[in-house]
């Protein structure tokens, strides 16, 4: 699959619905008890791109962009509005909003993630779609230079360090984030009576994996 990286216009993914998405099997047992599993060890995340539009312009800009993609053929950038940044909504990005992992003298290369915490348990969530220019780091708390200590791949999530960070150093980041998605179908139906009416076309989008 191709992935073209631009970023689905978010004057128009702004109000959109969507969310994660987990798969889940679970079998009942004679007993009344219950055996869950899952083959996934991340989740996927749906929207709508068809809530936000708000006037006959935007269904234009809607069509233009999924003609561009070939409909579901190119995956391209989404802005989760719920779920951008590193920070929660409420504060100001910093480089030591999240724990991208400890040093051990050798590695360089580190894969940018987010943590969500509920309790005593967490769940670590790749993130390979960075918005270029807003990623800073720190390691220890000491902020560090991009493109001198470090590079990262807006294309990727991950940062690359010019120096191998220290043994049992942080290594911490802060950052705002796209999802990488496709569209979930083949076609989009639309007319300018119902739109006028009222009703907007359901155009689903779904996360890819990269």
């Amino acid at each position: 699959m191709g992935f073209h990286d631009v970023r689905f216009p978010t004057a128009l993914s702004f109000g959109s619905m969507g969310g994660p998405e987990r798969r889940t099997d679970i079998v009942t047992l004679a007993n009344g008890h219950e055996e869950r599993n899952t083959p996934w060890a991340h989740s996927r995340r749906r929207y709508d791109a068809g809530i936000g539009l708000r006037s006959l312009d935007d269904v234009e800009t809607l069509v233009a962009f999924f003609e561009a993609r070939r409909g579901p053929l190119h995956g391209f950038r989404w802005k989760d509005w719920s779920d951008w940044r590193s920070a929660r909504a409420s504060r100001t990005i910093t480089p030591e909003d999240q724990v991208i992992a400890k040093g051990d003298g050798m590695q360089t290369v580190f894969q940018l993630q987010k943590q969500y915490i509920s309790g005593a348990f967490s769940y670590e969530r790749p993130v390979t779609k960075p918005v270029a220019g807003t990623v800073i780091v720190a390691l220890d708390r000491e902020p560090q230079v991009l493109d001198v200590d470090f590079t990262v791949d807006a294309g990727t999530g991950k940062l690359t360090f010019a120096v191998p960070p220290e043994v049992d150093v942080q290594i911490t980041a802060g950052f705002e984030f796209d999802v990488p998605v496709r569209f979930d179908v083949d076609r989009i139906q639309t007319s300018v009576a119902t739109f006028q009416a009222g009703e907007v076309p359901d155009v689903p989008v779904v996360e890819v994996r990269v």
